[in-house]
């Protein structure tokens, strides 16, 4: 580099690290953004194969939820459209008509008559609860105290599954299951040319706004030196000083970088959210009626997600995700995942593999650095710096919120902190 000295180094080229990096250009500062991978977008990459373009996993956007307003902001365009309602569920091996509309819920046979009008009012007391009220309680412990209904029980573990991509309910703090929730019944939005295209969008921005891009390089060690600067040692031999770091890498290697105690930061003994993925393109579905479905007494998620967003060159094939979710307790035998995909598949799309453009499976990857606990208020009790100078973002790092929602908010609040600190406002 030219340049051995930033007012701002940013620590991870994804979504969270890339809007702290569009907000920090904007207001002039000299910037430089470090991503160890050769290709900028983290989870939020999109890989072309054969023309077909695959997320890692099955990704959707909220329409109603605060990434969304802040990428539109920023000037990001996004398009593509909703998933439409009507899906299926499989309960004991058997397909049963989804009770998440008003026509799945009269059609659906998986309730009795009295627990769809139960159903009902527990959907409206979810969508206008003040889900800030439950910050003390698990997600488990929302569900029991809400109905005694075990199918109900498992219709609201299914949602949260949905929404947070957590197999956890005993874990998961019932406040931010169920802001997830209501993010999730305002509507998501399948993104054309997959995830990348919201990347590369803040990419050219932030490289027309001179934000240095860096690839390929990992940071080893994270040092604060006396003149009040940061000092970053590289992959690469090379040492870089700032005035100031956005780390946006896991929380788990955080210590490692500082070189402290494990015991003196709690970023460590956070537990990741992991779920296994298939992620299929196909010549032409078997199956052209099922377009959704969920497991629920098995942690299954299927989408269709090229029937709301183009996902190919040509636009003509077929792009569904398989999703099995892991509990952070699971033993996960990677073939033994990969089978049980393919069977979940064969059971919604008999013969997939005669119509097979290309399929990969992801037998554990991490989707969120963060299970959101009750007590994790108290992590980021002095907002997103942790030490003079540095600053957090990511998926995890916010209390209230996870996923895409944490990371664009983190990564717009850690800029907007890095700019006040920096102007004296």
């Amino acid at each position: 580099m030219t340049q051995d000295r930033w007012d701002v180094v940013i620590v991870g080229g994804g979504l969270a690290g890339y809007v702290s990096a569009n907000i920090l250009g904007k207001a002039g500062l000299k910037t430089l953004l470090v991503e160890k991978a050769n290709k900028v977008g983290g989870r939020a990459k999109t890989d072309i194969v054969n023309n077909q373009y695959l997320n890692i996993g099955p990704h959707a956007l909220y329409k109603k939820g605060r990434a969304s307003s802040i990428l539109t902001d920023l000037g990001i365009t996004i398009t593509g459209n909703a998933p439409k309602k009507n899906s299926i569920i499989i309960y004991h091996d058997t397909p049963y008509i989804a009770p998440f509309s008003p026509k799945g819920l009269v059609q659906s046979k998986f309730l009795s008559w009295n627990e769809k009008i139960e159903w009902i009012g527990i959907l409206r007391k979810v969508q206008k609860l003040q889900s800030g009220l439950f910050s003390h309680k698990t997600f488990q412990q929302f569900v029991e105290e809400t109905t005694n209904s075990f199918k109900i029980q498992q219709l609201l573990y299914t949602l949260g599954r949905l929404a947070s991509y957590s197999h956890a309910p005993e874990k998961i703090s019932a406040s931010v299951m169920l802001t997830h929730i209501q993010l999730g019944m305002g509507g998501v939005v399948y993104v054309d040319g997959g995830w990348q295209s919201i990347i590369d969008q803040l990419h050219n921005q932030a490289v027309t706004n001179s934000v240095q891009i860096q690839t390929g390089s990992s940071v080893k060690h994270l040092n604060a030196i006396e003149s009040g600067e940061w000092q970053l040692k590289l992959s690469n031999q090379e040492t870089i000083l700032s005035k100031f770091i956005i780390y946006t890498g896991s929380p788990q290697a955080l210590n490692g970088l500082l070189g402290v105690p494990s015991k003196k930061l709690p970023f460590n003994q956070l537990e990741p959210i992991k779920a296994a993925t298939l992620d299929v393109a196909l010549t032409k579905l078997p199956n052209p009626n099922n377009l959704f479905a969920l497991g629920i007494d098995e942690p299954y998620y299927f989408s269709v997600h090229s029937n709301y967003a183009r996902l190919s060159h040509d636009g003509k094939s077929k792009v569904l995700h398989v999703l099995r979710y892991h509990h952070p307790n699971a033993h996960i035998n990677g073939p033994d995942e990969k089978l049980k995909l393919e069977g979940f598949l064969e059971t919604l799309q008999p013969g997939w593999k005669n119509y097979e453009i290309k399929s990969r499976c992801f037998p554990q990857i991490t989707v969120n650095c963060r299970l959101s606990k009750v007590g994790d208020e108290t992590i980021f009790s002095r907002g997103l710096s942790i030490a003079p100078g540095l600053y957090m973002a990511g998926d995890w790092a916010s209390p209230y919120v996870m996923l895409s929602e944490a990371a664009v908010e983190s990564g717009k609040q850690a800029a907007l902190e890095v700019i006040d600190k920096e102007t004296g406002v």
